[in-house]
């Protein structure tokens, strides 16, 4: 009887496990934020690209005096929210840490202005503003 009991509670404990391991992995999709590794840019949008996804997240292209690099801006349904648009041809100053990507170095962002614009999406840490939030994705 004990050893029914026995393996009943290593077959629960083996489900909890394997259960908390697929959580934790589906959090952990995406680059993380590294404030060590933080810059500021000042550029020009030079495209849009919207990625699809739960939340189609929002990137730009920015061209710097010396580079052009992909921003990770947000999703879009946060920046709708925020009521901030930023088009192509908008100068832009981005605040965030860089990440290597794809397409090579990357940057996520955390602080961006764009004319009389500022917003916060990243606490000091790197959390985003959005987590956790539900709102559509603005299609």
């Amino acid at each position: 009887m004990k050893s029914k009991q026995l393996f009943a509670t290593l077959l629960l404990l083996a489900g909890c496990m394997t259960l908390m391991t697929s959580f934790a992995l589906a959090q952990s999709n995406g680059p993380k934020y590294d404030p060590s590794t933080e810059v500021t840019l000042k550029g020009t949008v030079q495209e849009i690209k919207m990625v699809p996804g739960p939340y189609e997240g929002v990137h730009v292209m920015l061209k710097t005096s010396t580079d052009t690099i992909l921003v990770h801006l947000a999703p879009q349904g946060f920046l709708k929210m925020l009521d901030f648009d930023v088009k192509v041809g908008d100068s832009v100053e981005v605040t965030g840490c860089k990440i290597t990507g794809e397409m090579g170095p990357e940057i996520l962002s955390k602080d961006v202005k764009a004319g009389n614009n500022e917003i916060t999406l990243r606490d000091k840490k790197g959390a985003p503003a959005w987590a956790g939030m539900k709102f559509s994705s603005g299609t």
